[in-house]
């Protein structure tokens, strides 16, 4: 064998990192290598159900079938084989909810995605009762349909016989990550990181482990529960079937707070914003919970070394997928990309602003009933103020959400700087208008598959290849920064039309 084919070989062994991005819409496998670039990736669709007015479900197998596919397909391109992957690190779609039995591995219900609000009114008995205090101050979240607890309840009460076999010990829950652990290890394994398991309603974040309290309001046998672990942590091993080598997972990390990781938001007030199907603020809060006085929530944005970092979070449902609404539902696009030139061409004398609030408004409102209005339209309003209202309405809610950051943690020196990744954060003309409303600047840094790049970063990190945080946060490099042009008194009138529009909405 030639030399430089020898070199070649030695060079590209185990110095690949297998990123297993599990979304809501679609799964993904994305191979890093030793400098952290991206060099291959797949992605596969699979489809949404929706049983009932509000529900949202996926089938557990399409979550499994889709990441293993997509894993060996990210392989074969990248011309490498499983052999050459050092370790495996994976991000998921948070509060999606799987119970399977552990002898077969199979799921005995679709899963409950994150953005069913079927146990609205249970959580709403719950609230009554006056439970929330004692919830918040464990679990650092709100009694709302979002998490995954009250969705585990509903399981175990509608799927017959399965509470016994909960008892049992026959059945096991988990969020999406601890199904694809548990498959990916032949069931050897059954964890999860903390990150995800503070989105579950059931663990205690400032104690660091499940609480019995609320497993018993809710009825839950804590044998279920997975066993958890921090973000950079053994998880067992790939059955070697499966890539046709056995692959250590060493990284795993909720979709958000792993995008967190990927912005290198490590010091306290650095603040990054996710823009996907929904939208996600994380703030940064160090070593010590925040109890949010604007109901945000307290969650943990990760942990190393047995040491939990906590974060202030705010979660906007509808982002994306508004502009999802106006070419699905109205039909006024064909493709995304066209909201830009029309907002452009939108007439500027116009006042039309949209709540988007189709599945009610998350943080800092917890509305679930509400639904979405528009306001301001006349005979002239078209496709293009359309536009220009559903992809404001973004910048507005983000607005919210940072507000109620900014006071929650006031005298703590927040960055003045947000910091986006996620789909909707190419668009140029939404980002200015974020740095226009803020008034305040916006990074976009280069790599924009920061979710990605974090489960990556984990698992390389465990794994000896990658840098620590200090080196790591060195190489977030800007892309682009937007910078507010807006005058005082254009941001103060479009301000004030959407706290009209919100107050309206709200008291319908």
């Amino acid at each position: 064998m030639p030399e430089d084919d020898v070199q070649n070989i030695m060079d590209r062994v185990m110095t690949h990192i297998l990123a297993i991005d599990q979304g809501t819409t679609s799964s993904r496998a994305i191979l890093f290598d030793a400098a952290m670039r991206p060099i291959a990736s797949a992605q596969e669709e699979f489809p949404q159900h929706y049983p009932d007015s509000g529900w949202v479900e996926h089938e557990a197998d399409d979550l499994w079938s889709t990441t293993a596919a997509t894993c060996r397909a990210a392989i074969e391109k990248a011309g490498i084989t499983g052999a050459d992957v050092a370790a495996i690190g994976i991000t998921n779609q948070r509060e999606t909810t799987v119970v399977w039995d552990r002898h077969t591995g199979r799921a005995i219900h679709r899963a409950i995605v994150w953005q069913d609000r079927r146990t609205a009114e249970f959580c709403a008995r719950l609230r009554e009762a006056g439970h929330e205090e004692m919830v918040n101050a464990r679990t650092g979240l709100l009694l709302d349909p979002y998490f995954s607890g009250t969705k585990l309840r509903w399981i175990l009460d509608n799927v017959e016989g399965a509470r016994e076999k909960a008892r049992a010990g026959d059945l096991l829950f988990g969020t999406v990550d601890s199904f694809i652990i548990w498959k990916l290890t032949g069931g050897r394994v059954h964890a999860t990181d903390a990150t995800n398991a503070a989105r579950t309603l059931l663990y205690d974040i400032r104690k660091g482990r499940w609480s019995a309290t609320i497993c018993d309001l809710l009825d839950i046998p804590m044998q279920m529960l997975p066993e958890v672990r921090d973000s950079a942590a053994e998880y067992g091993t790939t059955r070697a079937d499966l890539f046709g080598h056995e692959i250590p997972i060493l990284g795993v990390a909720g979709d958000q707070q792993a995008a967190t990781v990927g912005q290198a938001c490590f010091q306290p007030g650095m603040l990054k914003s996710t823009y996907g199907t929904g939208c996600f603020a994380l703030l940064n809060t160090g070593e010590t919970p925040v109890t949010s006085k604007n109901r945000l929530l307290t969650t943990i944005a990760y942990q190393l070394d047995g040491q939990p970092t906590y974060a202030l979070e705010g979660s906007i449902f509808v982002a994306g997928a508004v502009v999802q609404w106006l070419r699905d539902g109205l039909k006024v696009i064909r493709e995304a990309r066209e909201t830009q030139p029309l907002a452009d061409a939108a007439d500027p004398h116009q006042e039309v602003v949209l709540v988007p609030a189709f599945t009610g408004l998350g943080a800092p409102y917890w509305r679930p009933d509400c639904r979405g209005a528009i306001f301001g339209l006349t005979r002239g309003t078209g496709p293009a103020e359309l536009a220009r209202a559903a992809l404001e309405s973004v910048g507005f809610q983000t607005r919210d959400l940072l507000e109620a950051m900014r006071a929650d943690w006031a005298g703590q020196g927040a960055d003045a700087v947000l910091r986006v990744d996620g789909g909707m954060s190419a668009s140029d003309w939404t980002m200015q208008f974020l740095a226009d409303i803020l008034d305040a600047p916006v990074d976009r840094p280069q790599v924009l598959e920061t979710t990605a790049l974090g489960a990556a970063w984990l698992a390389g990190m465990r794994a000896g290849i990658y840098p620590g945080q200090a080196e790591f946060a060195r190489s977030w490099a800007l892309e682009r920064q937007f910078l507010p042009t807006m005058p005082a008194e254009t941001r103060a009138r479009k301000c004030a039309a959407w706290a009209r529009a919100i107050t309206a909405t709200l008291s319908v």
